[in-house]
């Protein structure tokens, strides 16, 4: 991985300011010993330890492009333009999870209903619904549905786990992602380990995806690819280590079958005393080749980001750099959260050879007595995206990632504020509502264009049992 100079700069800040403020978190070493205690040892039993609950949340999501770009839909067969797009979803999780059985094996199981209701059913609101409301061929909203979201069984010995089915799963390249009205969820086998006090380690295999707003299962596909090419199934496996008290870090890898090998390296390093001024340093780092028949074309990437935040009582302040080090997208699967990078907002900045900068400011009232409620503002500017390098030759089609070869020179800035809630007791204990609004500009052919969105998202969590 080459560091830019901006990029050497801000970890020379990070030293000095590491220097003046490490006196409150503790650098001690952290010794690798087997955990204490034995989760299975301490099963409750299928009944007893099991537990039957969930999630409702109100969905909403008003956007509006500028400078001339449109929304396209179909009404009575004609194509029709219109500036603006309105999804409004209720989605609701009914969740049931089994205690595991007592003895040397474990077993339990896990169960979830996933229900949606389309409030604004409009098809010129919805615009043909795109992955925020399910639609069908002629673009009018399914105005309800629902699906098994999970459905596995789990086996257990001592703190070693095996979920076999649909499950959620979260690592820097696969992971659910909850960003609508209900998350994704993978199809297939998973393992995760906690054997040791501060390693731990992750393996999963999955063949499908249940998608945030689908109700059949899909293959993986790439979040920039043009959707034509699918992958069989994807192996991942990693670390997740602890060697210092403030320091965790975490490694991954993952095979796309015909797609890539992706690695992900993070890291996070935190010192001194939020009440006085402490820093919190962030590092995300991939690389990804193109492997087998090379469905997404040749693919040689390394990107990063870095993050610098300082926290003084109530405010925090971060500033992050990121770059993109090939002729592709840094890519990653659709359905997923699988990018763990500072500047991936509502763009991503992720654009060939794109560099990104981001400011942002955090304000938690809590300080002010008013715990729960919190306030944020941020801009973010990306540049240089160059993509006329690019070679294509993907498998299915000769070039994997439309458009792209026409970037040359594009910037793009983002800027967003946005304030959430969450209730502190009652009823509704842990009700969270949160509002927020973007404003995204981009030059001619940039690929996230102009847009501005507001979002109110409310999630109501709920016991039965």
């Amino acid at each position: 991985m080459k560091l830019s100079s901006k990029a050497l700069l801000a970890l020379a800040i990070s030293s000095i300011t590491a220097t003046a403020y490490a006196d409150t978190q503790s650098q001690d070493f952290v010794p690798t010993t087997l955990a204490g205690t034995s989760a299975q040892s301490e099963a409750k039993g299928f009944i007893d330890g099991q537990s039957l609950g969930g999630t409702t949340r109100n969905w909403f999501s008003s956007e509006k492009k500028f400078r001339g770009e449109r929304f396209t839909y179909e009404k009575h067969g004609q194509a029709r333009t219109d500036a603006n797009r309105t999804n409004w979803v209720q989605g609701t999780i009914l969740n049931y999870s089994s205690g595991f059985t007592q003895g040397t094996v474990g077993v339990a199981t896990e169960v979830a209903a996933y229900n949606a209701v389309v409030l604004d059913r409009s098809k010129r609101d919805i615009k043909g619904g795109s992955n925020r409301t399910l639609a069908d061929s002629d673009g009018d909203a399914v105005g309800q549905w629902s699906k098994l979201g999970l459905a596995n069984a789990k086996f257990r010995v001592s703190n070693t786990t095996l979920t076999a089915g649909r499950q959620n799963f979260s690592s820097g390249i696969i992971d659910t992602i909850g960003n609508r009205a209900l998350p994704s969820s993978f199809e297939g086998f998973a393992i995760n380990s906690e054997e040791f006090s501060n390693l731990s380690f992750q393996g999963a295999y999955f063949d499908r995806v249940s998608p945030r707003t689908e109700q059949s299962l899909s293959k993986f596909r790439s979040e920039y690819g043009n959707g034509k090419q699918e992958a069989d199934h994807v192996y991942t496996a990693g670390v997740n280590y602890q060697p210092f008290k403030s320091l965790k870090t975490s490694f991954f890898g993952a095979n796309v079958k015909d797609f890539w090998n992706q690695y992900y390296f993070g890291a996070t390093h935190e010192l001194g005393d939020s009440q006085t001024l402490s820093l919190t340093t962030g590092l995300n780092y991939y690389k990804t080749v193109d492997e087998g028949k090379k469905l997404m074309g040749k693919i040689d990437n390394d990107t990063y980001s870095l993050s610098l935040g300082l926290t003084h009582q109530a405010h925090s302040l971060t500033f992050s750099y990121q770059e993109v080090n090939g002729n592709e997208y840094f890519d990653y699967l659709h359905e997923t959260n699988g990018i763990y990078l500072a500047n991936s907002l509502t763009s991503d900045f992720n654009g060939p050879n794109e560099k990104s900068f981001q400011v942002a400011y955090g304000l938690n009232m809590a300080e002010y007595g008013v715990p729960g409620l919190k306030f944020n503002v941020y801009s973010a500017r990306g540049w240089g995206i160059d993509g006329t390098h690019y070679t294509g030759d993907g498998g299915v089609s000769k070039f994997a990632y439309n458009g792209i070869q026409s970037q040359d020179g594009e910037k793009h800035q983002e800027y967003g504020v946005g304030t959430s809630y969450a209730i502190q007791s009652g009823a509704l204990k842990a009700t969270t509502i949160r509002g927020t609004y973007v404003t995204h500009r981009a030059s001619a052919n940039q690929a996230d264009g102009n847009i501005r969105e507001f979002r109110l998202v409310t999630t109501i969590p709920f016991n039965i049992l």
